[in-house]
């Protein structure tokens, strides 16, 4: 039986037992969302020993090479000692500059850290409270541009992350995990390219922050920004859309409900097969794009998407 060891805890473990599950049943605190691999708040590092890694291309080869692991990706299989990720340890202390809500469910966070963070537009990193809650979120913001990584919090419902986030106030410490690259980004090769953004809710910070991206790099073809929410009161960046379609004629905007959405989707359709989709939202959401968009003749390798997974 191997033997799992963490600070100067000694578990016995069943062969092949999930990482995580066998650091949370051992009462230890380790932070986690979607349990796909995608979050990276599950972060551990191995410090003698080797897990069975089921998607070792989920982590760089620097962080692999550092002995960090997605625990909810990893299996015991012989004996294995690791350390939790430790937010003041391993984290990038970050302040928050303001923090305001963008309508009555949406609240914007913008974080100064301590040091300058290289991210692209589309990528999202893992923040932790004080208290050692941590949930990933897209960066909203335009890097070398705005002062500030800028992220949308969905607060419709209860979340550890977000009932905590309601409390903040600005001057206030967090921390900055895991950096991740995510499917999302904006290729200056596309520049001549139709391009189509479709967010569902909050899915809508990181195609505003590549949206942003593209029109800096002097994007020439036609961009189809579609956001969907469940009524109108969720189109919580209405006014920064329409500023940007003012300000740039290949920009346009279409601001969905929920009970819109199926008669505009069937009215798609392709002007030319160069057109790229980018989709990012609730699984749910982005099935419903993506079906309509091979239908309406999208190859699916133009077609990019990131979904907001919940906990599982």
């Amino acid at each position: 039986m191997p033997e799992l060891r963490v600070a100067e805890q000694r578990l016995t473990v069943a062969p092949a037992s999930n990482l995580l599950d066998a650091l949370l049943g051992a009462g230890i605190a380790v932070p986690y969302s979607c349990r796909a691999g995608s979050c990276h708040a599950c972060l551990v590092r191995c410090l003698r020993g080797e897990p069975l890694d089921e998607q070792p291309e989920a982590l760089d080869a620097q962080r692999r090479e550092q002995g960090w692991r997605l625990a909810c990706q990893c299996r015991i299989v012989d004996d294995l000692q690791v350390e939790v990720f430790d937010p003041v340890r391993d984290g990038l202390p970050a302040r928050l500059a303001s923090c305001d809500w963008l309508s009555p469910e949406v609240l914007r966070l913008r974080l100064i850290p301590q040091r300058p963070l290289r991210y692209r537009a589309g990528q999202h990193l893992v923040l932790w409270t004080a208290s050692g809650v941590a949930r990933p979120y897209s960066l909203a913001s335009l890097p070398d541009e705005d002062p500030w990584l800028e992220f949308h919090l969905d607060c419709r419902q209860s979340g550890a992350f977000s009932d905590a986030a309601r409390a903040l106030r600005p001057g206030d410490g967090l921390r900055l995990g895991e950096l991740r690259g995510g499917a999302l980004h904006y290729d200056p090769d596309w520049q001549a390219r139709p391009l189509w953004l479709l967010a569902a809710g909050t899915g809508l910070a990181p195609l505003y922050g590549i949206l942003r991206e593209a029109l800096r790099q002097d994007h020439r073809g036609a961009i189809r920004v579609i956001h969907l929410a469940h009524d109108a009161s969720g189109h919580y960046l209405a006014e920064a859309l329409a500023a940007l379609a003012a300000d740039h004629p290949q920009v346009q905007v279409e601001l969905l409900c929920t009970a819109e959405l199926p008669a505009a989707l069937a009215e798609l359709r392709l002007v030319s097969r160069q057109t790229l989709a980018l989709l990012c939202g609730h699984p749910d959401s982005v099935e419903t794009f993506a079906r309509r968009l091979y239908l309406a003749g999208i190859p699916r390798n133009q077609v990019f998407a990131d979904l907001f997974l919940t906990r599982a």
